[in-house]
């Protein structure tokens, strides 16, 4: 049985500022929450968070291997308000982050918890949500455009007849990560129905605000050395405007492990309109999320009523 569970974050605190600044300690403050969980107490702490749950160096492959998986995502329309989503396989406990970085002693409710089975129970095909996910958008090539050094000798190393292992490459521009969301919707179980605004104004292609004409498509903002925008995702020329917009974009980096390894990623978080076409796809997708960096903060879908107009 799965819970979303909503907490609500104090920024002013020590503890919550950390939590903020750091997909990797939330990630083990997140797992402090669920039994058995590796952020569990008692594991090291996250570097320079002191007394917040840490994550072991492999906890990250082994959530990514196991299922069912815990998902969570940081909402920050409001700075002055964070709100943490968390998706758990079981009922969750957030003491712990309510004390060290909540409003303990307030009133109202500190972590809301609800359980998903009626909404996964009542998809239904047709049905309309408005929905709301953050997500890495990113593609796998062999040979990328631009290789860095790692990758340069990665490819040196290559064995002659082996299949090649490809590399994940970030979308960065606004355009490839729409284009990268709107080409996957229908093997997630969903579809993003056409907008019900104004028309693009002439000239520019519908999906992504560029001029078509010239046929610029974001692509000079490129991937930089990795060369990640192009190929399979390229956007599209004249697809029609969607109701789905990109809400926030950014740019993560962090240490891990305890070599200190560094790693970038990139996210956008997209909000809109959905239409269930698949129950089982789209349940699959709720429960165990859509694509990499799943422990870092990607990947959550939640849903909420279609606003006036719509037929969920």
């Amino acid at each position: 049985m799965s819970y979303l569970s909503r907490i609500r974050i104090n920024p002013l605190r020590a503890e919550s500022r950390k939590l903020l600044a750091s997909p990797r300690a939330m990630h083990g403050a997140v797992l402090g929450g669920v039994p058995g969980g590796a952020g569990a107490p008692g594991m090291p702490g996250v570097p320079g968070v002191p007394g917040v749950p840490g994550v072991s160096e492999g906890t990250e492959g082994e959530q990514a291997k196991g299922a069912p998986r815990v998902l969570w995502r940081l909402d920050a329309d409001d700075p002055h308000r964070p709100q943490l989503y968390v998706l758990t396989p079981g009922r969750p406990d957030w003491s712990h982050v309510v004390e060290r970085a909540g409003w303990p002693d307030a009133d109202g409710e500190h972590a809301v918890i609800r359980d998903c089975a009626p909404l996964i129970e009542r998809l239904a095909v047709g049905q309309e949500y408005a929905f709301r996910l953050t997500a890495n958008p990113v593609q796998t090539t062999a040979t990328p455009v631009r290789p860095t050094s790692a990758q340069e000798k990665r490819i040196a190393e290559r064995v002659e007849g082996e299949r090649p292992r490809g590399f994940r490459l970030a979308h960065r521009t606004a355009a490839h990560q729409l284009n990268w969301f709107l080409r996957r919707t229908d093997g997630w179980g969903f579809a993003v129905p056409p907008s019900r605004t104004d028309p693009a104004a002439p000239g520019l292609d519908a999906a992504s605000g560029l001029d078509a004409a010239s046929g610029l498509d974001g692509a000079s903002g490129g991937d930089g050395a990795s060369g990640g925008d192009g190929g399979p995702d390229s956007v599209g020329a004249r697809d029609p405007v969607r109701e789905v917009r990109i809400t926030a974009r950014q740019r993560h980096t962090f240490s891990k492990g305890r070599r200190g390894t560094q790693v970038t990623f990139h996210s956008a978080t997209y909000e809109g309109l959905l239409r269930v076409t698949d129950p089982e796809l789209l349940a699959a997708r709720l429960l165990g999320g859509i694509g990499p960096s799943k422990a870092y903060g990607c990947g959550l879908l939640t849903l909420a009523p279609a606003p006036p107009g719509g037929d969920g």
